[in-house]
Protein backbone atom coordinates (compact mmCIF):
# COMPACT_ATOMS: atom_id res chain seq x y z
CA UNK A 1 0.00 0.00 0.00
CA UNK A 2 2.53 2.32 1.12
CA UNK A 3 4.97 1.72 -2.19
CA UNK A 4 2.04 1.82 -4.64
CA UNK A 5 1.04 5.28 -2.72
CA UNK A 6 4.26 6.45 -3.24
CA UNK A 7 4.56 5.12 -6.71
CA UNK A 8 1.26 7.24 -7.78
CA UNK A 9 2.42 10.52 -6.16
CA UNK A 10 5.57 10.41 -7.81
CA UNK A 11 3.71 9.71 -11.47
CA UNK A 12 1.53 12.72 -10.77
CA UNK A 13 4.13 15.04 -9.03
CA UNK A 14 6.49 14.15 -12.61
CA UNK A 15 2.88 15.09 -14.28
CA UNK A 16 2.51 18.07 -12.35
CA UNK A 17 5.89 19.65 -13.41
CA UNK A 18 5.58 18.87 -16.99
CA UNK A 19 4.80 22.80 -17.40
CA UNK A 20 8.78 23.39 -16.37
CA UNK A 21 10.09 20.88 -18.70
CA UNK A 22 7.99 22.27 -21.76
CA UNK A 23 9.13 26.03 -20.75
CA UNK A 24 12.69 24.61 -20.78
CA UNK A 25 12.52 23.68 -24.27
CA UNK A 26 9.79 26.28 -25.68
CA UNK A 27 12.41 27.83 -28.11
CA UNK A 28 12.39 24.77 -30.14
CA UNK A 29 8.12 24.44 -31.81
CA UNK A 30 5.45 22.38 -30.36
CA UNK A 31 5.01 19.35 -34.02
CA UNK A 32 8.97 19.08 -33.59
CA UNK A 33 8.91 18.57 -29.84
CA UNK A 34 6.17 16.17 -30.30
CA UNK A 35 8.24 14.34 -32.78
CA UNK A 36 11.16 13.81 -30.46
CA UNK A 37 8.85 12.59 -27.88
CA UNK A 38 7.87 10.32 -30.06
CA UNK A 39 11.42 9.35 -31.21
CA UNK A 40 12.98 8.91 -27.98
CA UNK A 41 10.02 7.34 -25.92
CA UNK A 42 10.42 4.25 -28.22
CA UNK A 43 13.96 4.18 -27.93
CA UNK A 44 13.89 4.16 -24.09
CA UNK A 45 11.06 1.47 -23.71
CA UNK A 46 12.65 -0.70 -26.26
CA UNK A 47 15.38 -0.75 -23.82
CA UNK A 48 12.99 -1.28 -20.81
CA UNK A 49 11.37 -4.09 -23.09
CA UNK A 50 15.37 -5.43 -23.77
CA UNK A 51 16.12 -5.35 -20.37
CA UNK A 52 13.08 -6.91 -18.91
CA UNK A 53 12.97 -9.45 -22.14
CA UNK A 54 9.39 -8.61 -22.38
CA UNK A 55 8.45 -8.98 -26.12
CA UNK A 56 6.16 -11.99 -26.18
CA UNK A 57 3.18 -9.61 -26.52
CA UNK A 58 4.36 -8.37 -29.99
CA UNK A 59 2.58 -11.80 -31.26
CA UNK A 60 -1.11 -10.39 -29.93
CA UNK A 61 -0.07 -6.87 -31.24
CA UNK A 62 0.06 -7.90 -35.37
CA UNK A 63 -4.20 -8.66 -34.68
CA UNK A 64 -6.02 -6.50 -36.98
CA UNK A 65 -8.13 -5.96 -34.11
CA UNK A 66 -5.64 -5.02 -31.81
CA UNK A 67 -4.02 -2.88 -33.88
CA UNK A 68 -7.01 -1.21 -35.19
CA UNK A 69 -7.19 0.30 -30.95
CA UNK A 70 -4.28 1.29 -30.96
CA UNK A 71 -3.32 3.24 -34.09
CA UNK A 72 -6.72 4.91 -32.82
CA UNK A 73 -5.14 5.49 -29.00
CA UNK A 74 -1.92 6.66 -30.37
CA UNK A 75 -3.71 9.30 -32.73
CA UNK A 76 -5.83 10.55 -29.58
CA UNK A 77 -2.20 10.38 -27.51
CA UNK A 78 -0.40 12.49 -30.02
CA UNK A 79 -3.25 15.18 -30.87
CA UNK A 80 -3.33 15.65 -26.61
CA UNK A 81 0.36 15.74 -26.36
CA UNK A 82 0.29 18.32 -29.27
CA UNK A 83 -2.37 20.76 -27.40
CA UNK A 84 -0.96 19.96 -23.90
CA UNK A 85 2.86 21.47 -25.35
CA UNK A 86 1.17 23.81 -27.50
CA UNK A 87 -0.57 25.37 -24.38
CA UNK A 88 2.02 25.46 -22.11
CA UNK A 89 4.38 27.59 -24.39
CA UNK A 90 1.90 29.71 -25.13
CA UNK A 91 0.32 30.73 -21.79
CA UNK A 92 -2.05 28.92 -21.17
CA UNK A 93 -1.13 26.49 -18.18
CA UNK A 94 -4.14 27.51 -16.19
CA UNK A 95 -6.38 26.56 -18.95
CA UNK A 96 -4.52 23.10 -19.21
CA UNK A 97 -5.26 22.36 -15.65
CA UNK A 98 -8.39 22.87 -16.15
CA UNK A 99 -8.56 20.46 -19.07
CA UNK A 100 -7.28 17.59 -16.31
CA UNK A 101 -9.28 18.73 -13.22
CA UNK A 102 -12.81 17.77 -15.99
CA UNK A 103 -11.25 14.83 -17.24
CA UNK A 104 -12.71 12.25 -14.84
CA UNK A 105 -15.99 14.13 -15.54
CA UNK A 106 -15.73 13.18 -19.29
CA UNK A 107 -14.67 9.51 -18.16
CA UNK A 108 -17.80 8.82 -16.70
CA UNK A 109 -19.86 10.75 -19.41
CA UNK A 110 -17.53 8.19 -21.92
CA UNK A 111 -19.03 5.47 -19.72
CA UNK A 112 -22.58 6.07 -19.68
CA UNK A 113 -22.60 7.07 -23.76
CA UNK A 114 -20.23 4.63 -25.39
CA UNK A 115 -20.07 1.53 -22.15
CA UNK A 116 -23.71 1.86 -20.91
CA UNK A 117 -22.85 2.37 -17.57
CA UNK A 118 -24.99 3.55 -15.13
CA UNK A 119 -24.25 6.82 -13.17
CA UNK A 120 -25.41 7.18 -9.95
CA UNK A 121 -27.18 10.84 -8.78
CA UNK A 122 -24.33 12.21 -7.38
CA UNK A 123 -22.85 11.60 -10.70
CA UNK A 124 -24.86 13.56 -12.67
CA UNK A 125 -25.58 15.98 -10.07
CA UNK A 126 -21.14 16.23 -10.43
CA UNK A 127 -21.56 16.58 -14.58
CA UNK A 128 -24.23 19.42 -14.21
CA UNK A 129 -22.56 21.25 -11.51
CA UNK A 130 -18.93 20.83 -14.46
CA UNK A 131 -21.39 21.98 -17.01
CA UNK A 132 -22.11 25.03 -14.90
CA UNK A 133 -18.73 26.19 -14.62
CA UNK A 134 -17.57 25.58 -18.33
CA UNK A 135 -20.87 27.40 -19.06
CA UNK A 136 -19.88 30.17 -17.06
CA UNK A 137 -15.92 30.50 -18.02
CA UNK A 138 -17.27 30.19 -21.63
CA UNK A 139 -19.49 33.31 -21.11
CA UNK A 140 -17.28 35.11 -19.16
CA UNK A 141 -14.10 34.88 -22.32
CA UNK A 142 -16.70 35.04 -24.81
CA UNK A 143 -15.33 31.92 -26.12
CA UNK A 144 -15.09 28.00 -25.54
CA UNK A 145 -12.41 26.66 -23.33
CA UNK A 146 -11.09 24.99 -26.46
CA UNK A 147 -7.85 23.89 -25.05
CA UNK A 148 -9.61 22.71 -21.49
CA UNK A 149 -12.01 20.81 -23.63
CA UNK A 150 -9.64 19.27 -26.26
CA UNK A 151 -7.09 18.14 -23.69
CA UNK A 152 -9.86 16.44 -21.50
CA UNK A 153 -12.08 14.80 -24.62
CA UNK A 154 -8.66 13.58 -26.03
CA UNK A 155 -7.41 12.41 -23.29
CA UNK A 156 -10.86 10.79 -22.04
CA UNK A 157 -10.64 9.22 -25.57
CA UNK A 158 -7.20 7.78 -25.20
CA UNK A 159 -8.42 6.52 -21.84
CA UNK A 160 -11.46 4.62 -23.53
CA UNK A 161 -9.49 3.31 -26.29
CA UNK A 162 -7.06 1.60 -23.32
CA UNK A 163 -9.78 0.63 -21.33
CA UNK A 164 -10.25 -1.92 -23.87
CA UNK A 165 -7.42 -2.58 -25.34
CA UNK A 166 -5.40 -5.90 -24.47
CA UNK A 167 -1.79 -4.51 -23.39
CA UNK A 168 -0.49 -3.30 -20.35
CA UNK A 169 0.99 0.05 -20.02
CA UNK A 170 3.99 -0.66 -20.74
CA UNK A 171 3.51 -2.85 -23.83
CA UNK A 172 0.62 -0.18 -24.97
CA UNK A 173 2.53 2.74 -24.77
CA UNK A 174 5.80 0.96 -26.74
CA UNK A 175 3.23 0.09 -29.08
CA UNK A 176 1.74 3.43 -29.61
CA UNK A 177 5.32 4.81 -29.93
CA UNK A 178 5.86 2.45 -32.61
CA UNK A 179 2.55 3.13 -34.65
CA UNK A 180 3.73 6.87 -34.41
CA UNK A 181 7.59 6.65 -34.50
CA UNK A 182 7.31 6.46 -38.74
CA UNK A 183 5.29 9.99 -39.19
CA UNK A 184 7.93 11.29 -36.42
CA UNK A 185 11.48 9.66 -38.14
CA UNK A 186 9.85 11.02 -41.49
CA UNK A 187 8.94 14.63 -40.03
CA UNK A 188 12.38 14.77 -38.35
CA UNK A 189 14.05 13.64 -41.61
CA UNK A 190 11.84 16.44 -44.03
CA UNK A 191 12.93 19.14 -41.28
CA UNK A 192 16.96 18.04 -41.51
CA UNK A 193 16.83 18.02 -45.38
CA UNK A 194 15.40 21.60 -44.83
CA UNK A 195 17.84 22.81 -42.43
CA UNK A 196 14.83 23.21 -39.89
CA UNK A 197 15.50 20.91 -37.29
CA UNK A 198 15.80 22.24 -33.92
CA UNK A 199 17.94 19.63 -32.54
CA UNK A 200 20.64 20.50 -34.80
CA UNK A 201 20.08 24.26 -35.31
CA UNK A 202 20.12 24.91 -31.75
CA UNK A 203 23.55 26.82 -30.24
CA UNK A 204 22.72 24.97 -26.96
CA UNK A 205 23.44 21.16 -25.43
CA UNK A 206 21.09 21.53 -22.93
CA UNK A 207 18.31 22.05 -25.70
CA UNK A 208 19.36 18.54 -26.84
CA UNK A 209 19.69 16.49 -23.49
CA UNK A 210 16.20 18.11 -22.74
CA UNK A 211 14.84 17.04 -26.17
CA UNK A 212 16.43 13.54 -25.78
CA UNK A 213 15.00 13.08 -22.04
CA UNK A 214 11.73 13.35 -23.49
CA UNK A 215 11.73 9.54 -23.33
CA UNK A 216 12.29 8.92 -19.94
CA UNK A 217 10.12 12.31 -19.08
CA UNK A 218 6.98 10.57 -20.96
CA UNK A 219 7.63 6.93 -19.89
CA UNK A 220 8.74 6.95 -16.17
CA UNK A 221 5.84 8.72 -14.85
CA UNK A 222 3.40 6.06 -16.56
CA UNK A 223 5.41 3.36 -15.56
CA UNK A 224 4.90 4.42 -11.77
CA UNK A 225 1.33 4.81 -12.61
CA UNK A 226 0.86 1.60 -13.52
CA UNK A 227 2.98 0.19 -10.63
CA UNK A 228 0.50 2.20 -8.39
CA UNK A 229 -2.66 1.00 -10.05
CA UNK A 230 -2.16 -2.70 -8.90
CA UNK A 231 -1.43 -1.95 -5.19
CA UNK A 232 -3.89 0.56 -4.01
CA UNK A 233 -7.61 1.56 -4.55
CA UNK A 234 -9.00 2.95 -7.36
CA UNK A 235 -10.70 5.68 -5.08
CA UNK A 236 -7.49 6.53 -3.35
CA UNK A 237 -5.75 6.67 -7.05
CA UNK A 238 -8.81 8.72 -8.16
CA UNK A 239 -8.08 11.84 -5.62
CA UNK A 240 -4.10 11.26 -5.86
CA UNK A 241 -4.47 12.50 -9.51
CA UNK A 242 -5.92 15.56 -8.42
CA UNK A 243 -2.40 16.63 -7.31
CA UNK A 244 -0.82 16.98 -11.13
CA UNK A 245 -3.93 19.65 -12.18
CA UNK A 246 -3.47 20.88 -9.10
CA UNK A 247 0.30 21.69 -9.42
CA UNK A 248 -0.05 22.66 -13.31
CA UNK A 249 -2.50 25.50 -11.79
CA UNK A 250 -0.21 26.84 -9.12
CA UNK A 251 2.35 27.05 -11.82
CA UNK A 252 0.46 29.14 -14.37
CA UNK A 253 -0.80 31.39 -11.15
CA UNK A 254 2.31 32.24 -8.98
CA UNK A 255 5.12 31.53 -11.49
CA UNK A 256 4.22 32.15 -15.29
CA UNK A 257 1.88 35.01 -13.66
CA UNK A 258 -1.17 34.29 -16.21
CA UNK A 259 -3.97 36.16 -15.81
CA UNK A 260 -6.63 34.53 -13.06
CA UNK A 261 -9.54 36.97 -12.57
CA UNK A 262 -12.39 36.83 -9.75
CA UNK A 263 -14.80 35.89 -12.81
CA UNK A 264 -12.15 33.06 -13.70
CA UNK A 265 -12.45 31.96 -10.50
CA UNK A 266 -16.14 31.44 -10.34
CA UNK A 267 -15.68 29.14 -13.06
CA UNK A 268 -13.09 27.09 -11.62
CA UNK A 269 -14.70 27.01 -8.20
CA UNK A 270 -17.47 25.27 -9.64
CA UNK A 271 -15.56 22.57 -11.53
CA UNK A 272 -13.81 22.00 -8.28
CA UNK A 273 -17.33 21.65 -6.39
CA UNK A 274 -18.27 19.08 -9.28
CA UNK A 275 -15.03 16.94 -8.11
CA UNK A 276 -15.61 17.10 -4.21
CA UNK A 277 -18.74 15.51 -5.13
CA UNK A 278 -17.44 13.32 -7.19
CA UNK A 279 -14.98 12.16 -5.20
CA UNK A 280 -17.25 12.07 -2.10
CA UNK A 281 -19.79 10.27 -3.98
CA UNK A 282 -16.87 7.45 -4.07
CA UNK A 283 -15.76 7.41 -1.18
CA UNK A 284 -19.07 7.17 0.52
CA UNK A 285 -19.67 3.55 -1.63
CA UNK A 286 -16.21 2.59 -1.29
CA UNK A 287 -17.10 0.36 2.25
CA UNK A 288 -20.70 -0.74 0.68
CA UNK A 289 -18.32 -2.36 -2.31
CA UNK A 290 -16.19 -4.25 -0.21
Amino acid sequence: MQTGILSAALAFLCWGLFPLYFHAIDEVPPLQILAHRMIWSLLFLLIVLAVRRQWDWLRLARQPRVLGVFVASACLLSVNWLIYIWAVNNGHVIESSLGYFINPLVNIMFGYLLLKERLRRPQWLAIAVAALGVAWLTWQAGTIPWIALSLAASFGGYGLMRKIAPLGALEGLSFETMVLFPLAAAYAAWLTAHGQNAFINTPSNTTRLLLMAAGPVTAIPLLLFAGAARRIPLSVLGLLQYVTPTMQFMLGVWLFHESFTAERLVGFALIWIALVLFALEGLLRRPQLA
